[in-house]
């Protein structure tokens, strides 16, 4: 059976672990392909970045022959901003455009107040970014308090969180395929910052929110597997 390829781009401190699990609950027309970033997972032993431009480029290299045939690209929090500039570089490297863009759980980059502040340019101690997961929640005291994993988290959510922090919007013409935003009810995105996605491409454009915060990803995931294939189905034919 022929497939549509969905590019899965994870959150701040996460591997590609965490879309592993789309793969069995998906239609079967429907391929999820996590994307492991560089530093974590199994790419461990390889540099971190801190450049999102830098690690858009070198992810369309290593992509490039999956977006020559239908795909789409989703990405949550730090991953739908690297999702943005994929699919960008993706274009600058002559490939055709994702059948849809799923941008979840942030702010549109042009609507990046409250994710701006400058103290986020600079690398986080160990305290202040235990803190900040747990500001977002989804992470146990337990695990919080496991130092033999924050050892191995902390790394990857420092850098990571610099990757955001570091973020510059480019102005550029705006993409050429639908952009589905999710967002959750009580997450720190207002629906105007969710909404402010809408100029970034030329396509179709599609808001869907979620009750919960940050993770309702994780929390809802039956239904935002369900909104993902309903805006996907019409796209199987051509796949």
């Amino acid at each position: 059976m022929s497939s549509l390829t969905l590019l899965c781009l994870p959150y701040s401190g996460a591997s590609a672990m965490v879309f592993s699990r789309w793969r069995r609950k998906v239609p079967a027309w429907l391929n999820v392909r996590p994307v492991e970033l560089p530093g974590r997972g199994a790419r461990l032993g390889e540099p971190l970045y801190t450049d999102m431009q830098a690690l858009a480029r070198q992810l369309a290299a290593e992509q490039s022959l999956v977006a020559h045939q239908p795909y789409a690209v989703l990405g949550h929090s730090l991953g739908a901003l690297l999702a943005f500039e994929l699919v960008h570089e993706l274009q600058a490297l002559g490939c055709p455009p994702p059948v849809a863009l799923f941008a979840s759980g942030t702010a549109a980059p042009t609507r990046r107040e409250g994710y701006d502040d400058e103290s986020w340019r600079e690398p986080k101690s160990d305290p202040q970014l235990i803190e900040e997961l747990r500001t977002l929640g989804g992470t146990s005291e337990e695990v919080l308090g496991n130092e033999e994993l924050m050892s191995l988290t902390l790394p990857v959510l420092r850098a990571d969180f610099l990757l955001c922090g570091r973020y510059a919007y480019r102005q550029r013409p705006a993409l050429r395929c639908p952009l589905h935003v999710l967002g959750g009810e009580e997450d720190r995105a207002t629906q105007e910052q969710l909404l402010a996605w809408r100029q970034e491409s030329q396509g179709d454009f599609s808001l869907a929110l979620f009750p919960g915060g940050h993770f309702f990803i994780h929390e809802h995931e039956e239904q935002v597997l369900g909104v993902l294939s309903q805006a996907l189905e019409p796209h199987r034919l051509t796949a």
